[in-house]
């Protein structure tokens, strides 16, 4: 046969067989499982639920120190060292922090485990036993993770708070944990047996309130702000050297005890204390909600909670190992990162810290001409959060739009190629070609994340396809969706690296069972076609003991089943595929059922409308009282500037601008645009719209932490525009 035949056909033939394959593969299958009946998926390659990875680790704690001697010169943390804070003061009048940042500088494991047992001492000195609680009210950082570990050392619960939250969430979040006791039992919550076994639950005879919080100084100025109603607390650890005036004006009065965190590690250096390390079954973390459905809730955590999940992920991201480098930006008050910076400590490799404000050359708060935090570090790993990909998929859009010319025509060209590759075509762009185009044109997107990603994980939101698809082409590397909450750990789905596939959430992780119920009222059933379709409810050692001091709110949505099995209901609507892939299609919270009958899940027409390139944010909003919707619509200000300016429409400043009954018009045509080519129903579309300039961001309390709509809060501060919608 002429070489050149077999050249051509032998490539064909094995892409096919590769194709077919990947077609086949079912990544979750049926398993027979207690509770309330359903349909229910286990991971493929684990017949059994996952608890641990590690042999004879069944702790977080253990798991750090058993990496700590293993990786003793290795670098774990990095911090970049502060060269000079400037201000710049921009046209409109308006100050703006800039900073100018250096080289990372590192702290190997053995330092770092010297750090962490040398705060366990000095926490037990200044009085912290053993079950108590300690809160953490900080940003992400190298000594968040310290005094998480100090405190795991000596089996101290940690409760960690969000540093975004504003007065009144902070108020509650503290005062919930520095009150009573459980009222679930009259007595704190000292160790939880959880699956495989039945819950046991011991009670100690131990104080129930937090008096100890560990801050950094920006943290401290909002503690001394709202000291009064925060009686309990007696200690303040500073991350800081600076100590805010605010703060000690309570020290001076003798209500607060402020040391820093380095003379607690001094404290401790000189007066070693041996370690009380947890069992499995002892609370870790109580973890406060970001609350995008109301005020925040307590989730109590074991150490084997997360420690299953932290486990699951570990067999899902293939060749993670001590050469690899993680980006952390993400709050270490959400679970997604708590277990994604013990997983890479785990498997010794290093942790790099940065800020969303700081993450990119371009970001918010670095000078111009200095470097981002992924330019520095180079990450080979990263976590985010889908509002953050969107961004830079707008980014990269937006500068490719702007050079125009054969910069774009060779940017679209190149996309298109892969995108045929992706989809199946024989002839789309695949290796030397995919090695080419790499080169010539998608190697400036992957400069801005440092260059060498070669993972990256989305959660805390859904992520819309052409985002995943868009930033898994240009970056050249896999981007998996994982879906949890924070009463499952973060754990419940991950997609695995080989899964092409966008729009979907992945197969069950290790260490959990997704089972779909019936839920009739919403037309979501089992015996669906062609999937079964109904509420999301997720099983596993993952699963959380409950909310603190919510005894009702526990009992709602938490369930034992005849087997011993904890299960959580999330009220999510889910689909699985023929693969035992899951799809979230809807929220049982979200739909509003109209004046005439029809049924509208604002969740998921907020999710096709938000496609729009004028809109930054958007909350539909629906009346049971009225036939039709309106909506809320955070405006993308370069987007609508630069369309105002090709229009030639004069304005003073960006509120105005979003008052023009022009402008309102071509939002509406938009969002209209985008729900045609979704499909949506008439009744979906929102008919009457409000404009609005401001960003919400998580300071302003209408989002949370990772930028999820807060529904019930943005509807009481809108309430009187969302009137006036109604009534014009």
């Amino acid at each position: 046969m002429n070489p050149y035949i077999v050249g051509i056909l032998v490539p064909l033939v094995i892409a096919l067989l590769y194709k077919n394959s990947k077609s086949t593969k079912k990544r979750g299958v049926p398993v027979d499982v207690g509770g309330e009946p359903g349909y229910a998926i286990r991971n493929a390659r684990f017949p059994t639920l996952l608890e641990t990875a590690w042999e004879g680790v069944s702790t977080l704690a253990q798991l750090f120190e058993m990496a700590c001697k293993k990786h003793g010169h290795k670098h774990l943390l990095g911090t970049r060292k502060l060269i000079s804070k400037d201000t710049e003061v921009s046209a409109d009048g308006r100050s703006f922090e800039k900073l100018h940042l250096g080289e990372y500088e590192w702290l190997t494991y053995g330092q770092v485990f010297e750090k962490v047992c040398n705060f366990a001492s000095g926490l037990a000195h200044l009085g912290t036993r053993s079950e108590e609680r300690v809160a953490i009210f900080a940003d992400t950082r190298a000594e968040w993770f310290i005094a998480l570990q100090g405190c795991f050392r000596r089996n101290v619960s940690v409760v960690t708070i969000y540093a975004s939250l504003g007065e009144e969430a902070l108020c509650y979040s503290l005062n919930e944990v520095l009150s009573l006791s459980l009222s679930l039992v009259n007595a704190p919550i000292r160790r939880i047996d959880i699956y495989p076994k039945h819950i046991r639950i011991a009670f100690a005879s131990l104080q129930t309130e937090v008096t100890t919080v560990i801050c950094g100084a920006k943290e401290m100025k909002k503690l001394a702000e709202v000291s009064g109603q925060l009686e309990t607390v007696k200690c303040v650890i500073c991350m800081d050297d600076e100590i805010p005036s605010s703060a000690s004006e309570m020290v001076q009065s003798g209500r607060w005890r402020v040391v820093s965190i380095v003379d607690v590690e001094k404290l401790g250096r000189e007066n070693p204390v041996d370690a009380a390390l947890p069992l499995s079954a002892d609370v870790a973390v109580i973890m406060y909600t970001s609350g995008s459905t109301g005020l925040p809730k307590g989730v109590i955590m074991t150490h084997g909670n997360v420690l299953a999940v932290v486990s699951s992920v570990r067999t899902i991201v293939t060749g993670l190992e001590d050469k690899d480098v993680y980006l952390a930006f993400l709050p270490l008050a959400h679970i997604l990162e708590i277990a994604a910076e013990n997983l890479i400590a785990g498997v010794g490799s290093a942790i790099g810290y940065g800020t969303p404000l700081t993450l990119t050359d371009t970001s918010n708060k670095i000078k111009r001409g200095t470097k981002g935090d992924a330019t520095v570090l180079r990450p080979t790993v990263m976590a985010a959060v889908p509002a953050i990909l969107d961004r830079v998929q707008d980014g990269v859009r937006k500068k490719v739009d702007a050079k125009g010319g054969i910069t774009k025509k060779l940017f679209d060209f190149a996309y298109a190629r892969r995108i045929s590759a992706i989809n199946g075509s024989w002839f789309g762009a695949r290796g030397i070609e995919l090695l080419l185009w790499n080169f010539l044109v998608f190697r400036k997107v992957q400069a801005v994340l440092g260059g060498r990603i070669r993972f990256l994980l989305s959660g805390g939101a859904p992520l819309s396809g052409d985002t995943q698809r868009f930033i898994n082409i240009c970056l050249g590397a896999p981007i998996c969706q994982g879906y949890g909450l924070t009463e499952t750990c973060a754990g419940g789905t991950f997609s695995e690296v080989d899964d092409p596939s966008v729009g979907r959430v992945g197969n069950p992780v290790p260490c959990s069972y997704i089972k779909l119920i019936d839920w009739p009222e919403g037309g979501y059933l089992i015996s669906n076609s062609p999937m079964p379709r109904g509420e999301i409810v997720i099983g596993g050692p993952n699963v959380t003991v409950g909310y603190f001091k919510n005894e009702a709110k526990t009992k709602e949505v938490y369930k034992v089943d005849e087997r011993g099995m904890r299960w959580f209901y999330t009220g999510d609507v889910g689909q699985f595929h023929a693969d035992g892939c899951l799809e979230i299609i809807d929220r049982k919270k979200d739909i509003v059922k109209l004046q005439h009958g029809e049924y509208v899940s604002l969740g998921k027409v907020e999710a096709v409308l938000v496609a729009s390139p004028y809109v930054e944010n958007i909350m539909l909003h629906a009346d049971p009282f009225h036939s039709y919707c309106v909506a809320l619509v955070v405006v993308a200000q370069p987007a609508l500037k630069e369309w105002a300016s090709k229009k030639g429409i004069a304005f003073t400043d960006f509120a105005e601008l979003c008052e023009k009954e022009e402008t309102v018009k071509e939002l509406q045509a938009s969002l209209l645009k985008a729900a045609k080519t979704a499909r949506l129903e008439k009744f979906e579309i929102p008919a009457k719209i409000k404009l609005l300039s401001d960003p919400w961001t998580p300071e302003t309390g209408l989002v949370t932490a990772a930028l999820k709509l807060k529904r019930e809060a943005a509807r009481m501060a809108f309430s009187e525009e969302l009137s006036k919608l109604y009534q014009s």
